[in-house]
């Protein structure tokens, strides 16, 4: 793998450490190189689930540089310098939904090799993914909206999404929704809440 050096210019862009694939650092780059080039970063995202066991996804605002106008995980994040995974959970849940949460309120529900590529953007996301669930008792409507970066939540059943029309799978990111109706889905049948 070809690294390039970091430039002055890089200390405003977020920098992200590059991983192999047993997750050991082997690197350093901004954001945007690294998913320009696909090198495999870290990553979180947060699963909210009420206590009817409906799953909230997050609308991505149109102007996102990867995946834009599509329904995703409810938080999601990047693990930056010298950040474990659940700091990152933790810290992106507050940002993204302003909600206050601690680590025991997560629960892991797994951590994924995980490789997919924008059909819009060309933007390559190569990821090790740690993906948690949380059980969130407030209203949608509560959840704040970060500026620039989300339009909003929207709330499914697992019988909803297992029955989506294609026009209605088009609005979600495909690797979420492949996630969603299989993996956590039978995650969240076995869930005692």
């Amino acid at each position: 793998m070809k690294i390039r050096l970091l430039k002055k210019s890089d200390i405003y862009e977020k920098l992200l450490n590059i991983v192999d694939a047993n997750d050991n650092i082997i690197g350093v780059n901004s954001r945007e190189e690294i998913h320009q080039n696909g090198w495999r970063h870290r990553e979180i995202h947060v699963y909210f689930i009420t206590p009817n066991k409906k799953i909230i996804f997050q609308h991505r605002a149109k102007d996102k540089d990867t995946f834009p106008d599509l329904l995703d995980a409810t938080v999601g994040g990047h693990v930056e310098i010298g950040q474990s995974y659940a700091e990152t959970a933790i810290k992106e849940t507050e940002e993204e939904t302003g909600v206050k949460i601690n680590e025991s309120d997560l629960r892991l529900i797994n951590k994924i090799k995980k490789y997919s590529a924008d059909k819009v953007t060309g933007k390559l996301n190569n990821a090790l993914n740690s993906r948690y669930l949380y059980i969130y008792r407030g209203n949608i409507n509560d959840l704040k909206i970060e500026a620039g970066k989300a339009l909003g939540f929207e709330t499914y059943t697992l019988d909803e999404l297992m029955h989506l029309s294609t026009e209605n799978q088009a609005r979600f990111i495909p690797y979420i929704l492949k996630f969603a109706t299989t993996e956590l889905a039978e995650f969240i049948k076995n869930l005692k809440l």
